[in-house]
């Protein structure tokens, strides 16, 4: 089939793009990116396709129409990891009301958009009139409150648009953290059969269905899983949508640090969390017990893994997580730490870069890349592999929903 045309928002490294990939064939035609280091990932990658910088800035009705418009609008104001400002006029995640404007003008096929968890609590100023039924509750003075989901549900709505939300966890594709994310997807209420003919039909299928990897089923609750990768890992070393499934498996996981957490080189929460290691902790920590054992230098500044020398306790309570995520991703874990210029050990951002599922190198490999601006680029993005779980369960129901 011909590829389904994509304008990316917000892109990041453009892990959107390559979970839709994993199950349509797409074509970048322009991507928004502001921030230096995503956009020459995204150049590196995409040489010749259009950034439109800062989607403040954006004329919609000279860019060119997309089948898809994607985007992980600022997740700041309403992560729990940071002030909960939410999703209100002057803050960052209230940058949504940019793609809201690009959907407008420009009337895509699809809208897939992403974001955290706390997009189920955060609250949200709209112009729509708030409803007890919506995405929401009851404010401290009785009246509801509207909350960051149900502010996008309602922009799109007002726009003529059908949506469906879900929301699952990395471990529950395989990976070996718990990073959590809701994806929506959304079509024009009046498109036929709900906008996608044909696209089930041709999309990438696989035995694991859409749950995602076959391991992560539910029954496999002895995985002890990483911290997920953030942001500020530079410094130191289930819910449903509108008929949607339940994407939840039941694995142990590490509570998801907070940006803050990993702020001035801290390896472990503060008080009385302080037991609790942040990501750079753990990864310090398994270096450290290894001694790096089993690992060679692979010919560009860090190390890879010898299959044949590792040995389980490398990992220690990690090893079966990495193993399967291992055995998602077709290629053996690096080593998680690096040595710093005092000889000692520091996050590797090729180990973020496979916590994340994106091809290897990706992002590591891009001339001019530092390592604190991969790490940076690494904690603010998505695992490609949700994305796709998520479109496939999207494609299922609707399917469902056009022979009903």
């Amino acid at each position: 089939m011909k590829p389904l045309t994509v304008g990316a928002l917000f892109a990041g490294y453009g892990g959107m793009e390559q979970g839709i990939a994993q199950v349509l064939p797409v074509s970048l035609s322009w991507f928004a990116e502001f921030d230096a280091a995503p956009s020459a990932v995204m150049a590196h990658h995409h040489p010749g396709v259009p950034n439109l910088g800062d989607v403040t800035k954006v004329g919609w009705s000279a860019v060119p129409r997309v089948d898809v418009i994607t985007g992980g609008s600022p997740c700041q104001d309403l992560s729990h990891a940071g002030k909960r400002k939410g999703m209100t006029d002057g803050t960052r995640s209230n940058l949504w009301a940019e793609m809201r404007e690009a959907v407008a003008v420009l009337r895509p096929r699809l809208v897939v958009w992403e974001n955290v968890r706390g997009a189920y609590s955060a609250h949200a100023d709209s112009d729509l009139e708030p409803c007890a039924g919506c995405v929401g509750g009851d404010g401290s003075d009785g009246e509801p409150v509207l909350r960051a989901l149900g502010r996008v549900l309602g922009d799109l709505s007002e726009l003529g648009y059908d949506a469906n939300w879900y929301g699952l966890r990395a471990a529950d594709v395989g990976a070996p953290h718990g990073r959590f994310r809701v994806f929506l997807f959304a079509q024009p209420a009046d498109a036929d059969v709900k906008g996608l003919e044909g696209l089930r039909g041709a999309a990438g299928t696989s035995q694991t269905g859409r749950h995602g990897h076959a391991e992560s089923r539910p029954g496999r609750p002895d995985l002890t899983l990483l911290p997920t990768p953030t942001s500020s890992d530079t410094n130191g070393a289930g819910a449903h949508g509108t008929g949607g499934p339940d994407l939840r498996t039941a694995v142990s996981l590490l509570p998801t640090p907070s940006v803050a957490d990993g702020m001035g080189g801290h390896l472990s929460r503060s008080g009385d969390r302080s037991h609790e290691l942040l990501l750079p902790g753990v990864a310090k920590r398994l270096g450290e017990q290894s001694g790096q054992a089993g690992y060679a230098d692979d010919g560009r500044g860090g190390r890879s893994l010898d299959v044949e020398a590792r040995r389980a306790e490398n990992w220690g309570d990690y090893a079966p997580a990495i193993a399967r995520w291992e055995s998602v991703l077709g290629r053996p874990a690096p080593a998680p730490t690096e040595p710093n210029a005092k000889g000692g050990h520091r996050l590797s951002p090729r180990f973020v870069e496979f916590l994340m599922g994106v091809p290897e190198g990706w992002v590591c490999d891009v001339p001019g890349i530092t390592r604190n601006q991969a790490l940076k680029a690494l904690g603010n993005g998505i695992v490609p592999q949700q994305c796709a779980a998520a479109f496939r369960a999207y494609l299922t129901d609707t399917a469902r929903e056009a022979i009903a």
